[in-house]
């Protein structure tokens, strides 16, 4: 990604597809076993459930004076930032896009480098086996899974769109190994669009500020488009990621000098004392 912000999902995938069910055959419980007594809650546990109870979204007036502040101290987009992994094309963006699923930067940056000395173009992919994408791809994890969506990818490329990536949320989302976040990484990115992609740091910002209050990151990218101010949206996604690197970090937030704190719900809620939504 360019040096701006890390758009990697850690517990917020873009998906690669269903997981796999639970294939443990359910057992029937012997007449009289008594069910385990509940582990007592976490801090955090006890602490999101107070959040949930006390805190309602922000209102529209207060949403936007959140904005306002976010763009008087954060930094914005600049005419340097370019696609997932810097990539050059729309084609080698997407594919580092899904394959920055749970995984690290610079474990993605190790399979997007090996993979692309092989194949740089759909049917450049589709001339390698399906193990030999895998093997290029190891250090990202799910690997396996991740190259057989990569040969989707390319034969829906190749026979559906005329070897050109989609540039609507729709389309990127119809490809195989292709969510939400990683359709709005590339709009906005790639093709210049001005929405606002939830990774892990903003689905912590929106969600622990009241700005939403979604479970999900797609939900909370739902409720990002249709409440944010029109203003915000270009930049936007850089201020809340910059914010989440900078002031409202996961573990240790700087709650008592935050710029937000009167406006935040995590904050009102707990004294500043507890850190979560966690993403």
């Amino acid at each position: 990604m360019a040096d701006q912000t890390s758009l990697l999902p850690s517990e917020e995938s873009d998906a690669m597809g269903k997981a796999a069910g639970d294939t443990r055959a359910d057992m029937p419980k012997a007449r009289g076993d008594a069910r385990p007594a509940s582990a007592p809650k976490s801090k955090s546990q006890r602490a999101v459930s107070k959040i949930g109870e006390l805190r309602a979204p922000m209102s529209a007036g207060e949403r936007e004076e959140t904005f306002r502040r976010l763009a008087a101290h954060m930094p914005g987009r600049t005419p340097t930032a370019k696609g997932p992994k810097d990539q050059p094309d729309p084609f080698r963006s997407v594919v580092s896009c899904l394959l920055s699923a749970q995984s690290r930067d610079v474990n993605t940056a190790a399979a997007v480098t090996a993979l692309f000395q092989l194949a740089r173009t759909p049917d450049d992919m589709l001339r390698l086996s399906e193990a030999e994408i895998a093997a290029a791809i190891k250090p990202c994890g799910l690997y396996n899974m991740k190259a057989r969506s990569i040969r989707r990818l390319c034969h829906a490329l190749i026979e559906e769109h005329d070897r050109v990536v989609p540039q609507t949320r729709e389309g990127l989302m119809a490809l195989p190994g292709i969510g939400r976040k990683c359709a709005d990484i590339v709009m906005s990115f790639t093709f210049d669009e001005d929405v606002i992609a939830v990774d892990t740091h903003v689905f912590r910002v929106c969600n622990r500020t009241g700005i939403t209050q979604e479970r999900t990151a797609d939900k909370t990218a739902a409720a990002l488009e249709r409440d944010v101010p029109d203003w915000a949206r270009r930049d936007g996604h850089f201020w809340l990621i910059q914010f989440g690197k900078s002031v409202c970090l996961s573990r240790r937030p700087r709650c008592e000098s935050c710029f937000l704190n009167d406006l935040c719900r995590a904050f009102s809620a707990t004294g500043g004392a507890v850190p979560p939504p966690s993403a």
